[in-house]
């Protein structure tokens, strides 16, 4: 007997539809099981610090029996000794788009709509549908950078990502400072989950405006991913109101691994910078040989690169690479059809990748 499809499992009475919330999905990159180079999610492709595999194997798992601190204070004060601010500046998440979810949920409540960039992280609308938040996507310009214009006029909220994704293009703190400053009266949230790779953090202006939210991932350059570990960073008042939502919705948010793993993460620096820097370099070389293979793209300041070759289909790329079990992330979306994200993988995956796409462009000649 064939599965029935998942329209056929959710024919339900029209009645019943009509009280279900509906929204269409955020599609997450593929997570194959087998063994391939995996460029398509922007996964570290390090492992976490050592100090993280340490205390994972001294952890007591008799501790797993109890809730977690549902105020995550050993976190939340070691995030705070870190960016030099005050415990009460920090809210932690399970992973970043947990944190950016109470943050929907928190401080878009306006009935003008929300906005964001049309090319951008794609969770963004999914949220908006979800909660029923009203929003508009400023279009970016040609060469995809925001158009800091767009976002003078009257909203309910602004948030967008800097670097940007998944055009890999960081605005300097100056142009993001503007945005903040002409729109003083709404929330400002600038999601950061790459801003190790690129430049200033907008972390810098906290003081400076009540109305600023940054938020910041153990996803990308801290290697952990696979822990969910997310941040914010700003003002008392809030994140007060962040955690008065938080603890309406579910009080236990981070548990015991997560926290103390996060912990030795933060404390382990020197680890830290190195692993960027190593992702930087391999960054820089990569930009180098993709542009001798005739690639085009923006200048990548993430640890990605948004990339469109002229006499090669993009799709069909994407199709030829995973084939040769090589992913890369493909939308085939309105203004980036051509286009395809790659992860910056260590430097042997680069080299396997780069050979590959050398002979999928010598197959096209």
């Amino acid at each position: 007997m064939e599965e029935k499809s998942m329209e056929t499992k959710r024919n339900l009475n029209p009645k019943l539809l009509k009280q279900i919330r509906r929204v269409e999905p955020y599609v997450p990159g593929e997570q194959p099981q087998q063994k391939v180079i995996k460029l398509n999610t922007n996964e570290n492709p390090y492992p976490p610090s050592p100090n993280v595999a340490r205390v994972l194997k001294e952890m007591d798992a008799d501790r797993l029996r109890l809730y977690p601190d549902p105020s995550a204070d050993v976190l939340t004060e070691t995030l705070a000794a870190y960016h030099g601010v005050e415990n009460d500046q920090i809210f932690v998440g399970v992973g970043s788009d947990d944190v950016l979810s109470m943050c929907f949920l928190t401080f878009f409540n306006a009935e003008k709509p929300i906005l964001f960039p049309d090319i951008t992280y794609s969770f963004y609308k999914v949220w908006a549908q979800l909660y029923r938040i009203p929003y508009e996507c400023p279009k970016l310009d040609p060469d995809f950078r925001l158009v800091k214009e767009d976002y003078y006029r009257e909203n309910g909220g602004v948030i967008f990502p800097n670097p940007n994704a998944p055009t890999a293009i960081y605005e300097e703190l100056d142009f993001v400072e503007d945005v903040i400053a002409h729109n003083p009266d709404v929330i400002v949230i600038v999601d950061e989950a790459y801003i190790d790779f690129a430049g200033r953090s907008a972390a810098e202006l906290i003081d400076r405006y009540d109305n600023l939210i940054v938020v910041r991932t153990f996803s990308k350059s801290r290697s952990m991913a696979g822990m969910r570990i997310g941040y914010a960073i700003s003002n008392p008042a809030l994140i007060g109101y962040l955690n008065d939502v938080k603890y309406s919705f579910n009080s236990y948010t981070m548990n015991q691994t997560a926290l103390v793993c996060g912990v030795e993460s933060v404390k382990d620096d020197a680890y830290f910078k190195e692993s960027v820097e190593k992702i930087i370099e391999t960054r820089e070389w990569a930009k180098t040989e993709l542009t001798k293979m005739g690639f085009e793209f923006p200048d990548s300041r993430a640890n990605f690169i948004f990339a469109t070759h002229p006499k090669k289909d993009a799709k069909q790329l994407f199709e030829e690479l995973k084939q040769k079990q090589i992913y890369v992330r493909y939308w085939g979306s309105s203004r980036i059809e051509q286009y395809l994200r790659i992860t910056i993988g260590t430097r042997a995956e680069m080299e396997t990748l780069f050979a590959a796409l050398r002979a999928c462009l010598a197959a096209e000649n």
